[in-house]
């Protein structure tokens, strides 16, 4: 297979407008783009859904209401109301990974949530903040979150240590996962992309399959979307509680 047509290629980086400032490479690239195409479709979809609010919502508003919904009731069900101050920022995440999902999806998009050094960026923001909130409520007190309660004091060399490592691998279970799924999943769907062109009239077997995967990882985008942002809430549940 050539190079052009590797199932991979679709995941190259590729700089649009070149901008170097002094030795710093600061070019538009084609995910920087789709970032921005990201935010923008976020913004016109919430703003053009509650331009003229109703009583009796039409299909627009209705999905901008249920979008604020479900995450302001998966917010109170996994942090309870002292999460309501967090709500903008966890509504900002579950939209910004479900749109940069979907619109990988459309033909010619870019899948910017495939490249482990977004979702790392974006599990690192997540991590950081909900650690400088705990450090901030509980002060000296948060440390005791690496001691469970009940367990006996001669236990600690051994589980101290497990649950600071597990602690600290929270960035890179959250983005790994976000990102390994993108990537297998729209590799797959090149890959029997190629069997229907190369296949000719015997194509109709693989485009079938492409379609049903297609399907499957529009509901993929979904879930991982959802996966990230519920994880998002149980560490902000930690950080406020020490559960």
């Amino acid at each position: 297979m050539a190079a052009g047509q590797s199932p991979l290629s679709q995941f190259e980086i590729k700089r649009w407008v070149p901008i170097e400032i002094g030795d710093v490479d600061v070019s538009l690239t084609n995910s920087a783009a789709f970032m921005v195409l990201t935010v923008v479709a976020i913004g016109v979809f919430l703003i053009l859904g509650m331009r003229r609010p109703a009583i009796v919502p039409g299909r627009w508003q209705s999905m901008v209401e249920l979008s604020y919904v479900f995450i302001a009731n998966l917010v109170k069900d996994t942090v309870g109301t002292e999460g309501r101050p967090y709500f903008p920022f966890i509504f900002t995440v579950f939209m910004f990974v479900l749109v940069g999902n979907l619109i990988g999806m459309v033909p010619y998009g870019f899948t910017f949530t495939s490249h482990i050094i977004v979702t790392f960026t974006m599990a690192m923001v997540v991590f950081l903040g909900v650690t400088v909130i705990a450090l901030i409520k509980h002060k000296i007190h948060f440390f005791t979150f690496f001691m469970p309660p009940g367990v006996p004091l001669i236990m600690a060399p051994l589980l101290v240590p497990i649950e600071i490592i597990s602690y600290l691998s929270r960035p890179m279970s959250l983005s790994v996962r976000l990102f390994a799924n993108m990537l297998a999943g729209h590799t797959l769907l090149k890959v029997f992309a190629g069997f229907v062109v190369a296949l000719g009239l015997f194509g109709v077997f693989p485009l079938a399959f492409v379609v049903v995967l297609t399907g499957l990882e529009i509901v993929i985008a979904f879930l991982q979307a959802f996966v990230f942002t519920i994880l998002t809430c149980l560490y902000l549940n930690d950080a406020l509680h020490l559960h």
